[in-house]
């Protein structure tokens, strides 16, 4: 295991400069993701760091030491790929030992090691078997072993599950995570996939431009975002965000009608109030009451999702766990609590009272 801390990274190909001036300090044992939409820097942050890229400026550090200019096999980790990149002429054992065949270990002590990441990953029976013959997910597995019998001090995985299917993929985040618990290393994970990121993070990086909009746990960044951008990304279904002003008093009105008192006195100003699905709420508990449109309803079962429209032509989300007959085109009344709302200026900048939700 292994701490990693970048200090002002920078990384520039020509005059176009894609990451800037980034900070950020990696716990000995945790889990990182990072997570934002493609062409945010995530990939190459996580190349900078294993070595396959250059750091234009800035310093990375394992451990204490600088690791700028260290070859890849020195810094002491294991890149899982999201191709997989698996010899196809050779068994899952002989993939999952190559790396050690490679630095010269005895063979006694690499079939030690292939036996025990292949029972850390239950993949025993395959061990003779090729890449051809093998499933997506199990692909990903003996790529995982090898990257274990390295017993690196950081694991890093580049979008690993991105060529699997929705079910499959369901699967090995469990499997990963439980492997997290297992052996207990250092891991760094990229993915633009928020739910892969709630789902195995301890910290997740929220990344957009080459920044870092926002970093904590999932928890954090789900229920106190800094700004509009980790609002929106982070939650399936995505928050909603209704127009309105914020008065001196405090009293925020919307622009489909209605008002709600925040909490927050100061400078009257534009915002966008920002609700989550599941905080709606009965009307007669409400503070601020809205009538929606229902164009479309999704029912999961155990719950549904409401699609519709506002007077103001916006488009909002609501959870219902209701066992009402509501119906497509449908007007009904939802209210939410002012506790829950959560207020961002035209900056795009959260808007927080002195007591955070």
């Amino acid at each position: 295991m292994a701490s990693l801390e970048l200090q002002n990274i920078d990384k520039s190909y020509g005059a176009l400069r894609v990451i800037e001036g980034l900070n950020l300090a990696v716990d000995d044992g945790s889990f990182t993701v990072f997570v934002g939409p493609s062409g945010c820097g995530k990939s190459t942050l996580l190349r900078m760091i294993a070595g396959l890229e250059e750091i234009t400026g800035g310093d990375l550090l394992i451990d204490g030491r600088q690791m700028n200019k260290a070859d890849p096999i020195q810094r002491g980790i294991a890149m899982v790929f999201q191709n997989y990149a698996l010899y196809p002429h050779m068994t899952v054992e002989q993939n999952i030992g190559f790396s050690l065949r490679m630095a010269g270990v005895g063979k006694a002590e690499i079939a030690r090691s292939v036996a025990a990441a292949a029972a850390t990953l239950q993949i025993e029976p395959l061990l003779k078997r090729k890449p051809a013959q093998l499933s997506g997910g199990q692909r990903q597995r003996v790529a995982i072993g090898r990257a274990i019998v390295r017993d690196p001090a950081v694991f890093l995985f580049d979008e690993p599950l991105s060529n699997l299917d929705a079910e499959l993929r369901v699967s090995m985040r469990v499997e990963i995570a439980k492997l997290h618990r297992k052996i207990g290393a250092t891991m760094i994970y990229v993915t633009h996939d928020q739910t892969e990121a709630m789902t195995l993070a301890d910290k997740i990086v929220v990344m957009r431009s080459g920044q870092i909009e926002q970093a904590g746990t999932p928890d954090t960044l789900y229920r106190d975002p800094d700004n509009l951008f980790v609002a929106g990304f982070i939650g399936s279904p995505r928050m909603n965000f209704l127009e309105g002003t914020l008065g001196s008093d405090g009293t925020v009105t919307l622009a489909t009608g209605g008002s709600f008192r925040s909490g927050i006195a100061g400078l009257s100003q534009p915002v966008k109030v920002g609700i989550r699905p599941e905080h709606f709420t009965e009307t007669g508990e409400a503070d601020g009451k809205i009538n929606m449109r229902i164009d479309v309803i999704e029912n999961l079962g155990g719950t549904r999702y409401l699609y519709g429209t506002l007077a103001s032509g916006d488009s909002v989300i609501v959870e219902d766990r209701s066992e009402e007959g509501i119906r497509n085109a449908e007007t009904i009344t939802i209210g939410f609590s002012a506790r829950k709302a959560l207020l961002f200026g035209a900056d795009g900048k959260r808007i927080r009272s002195q007591t955070r939700h």
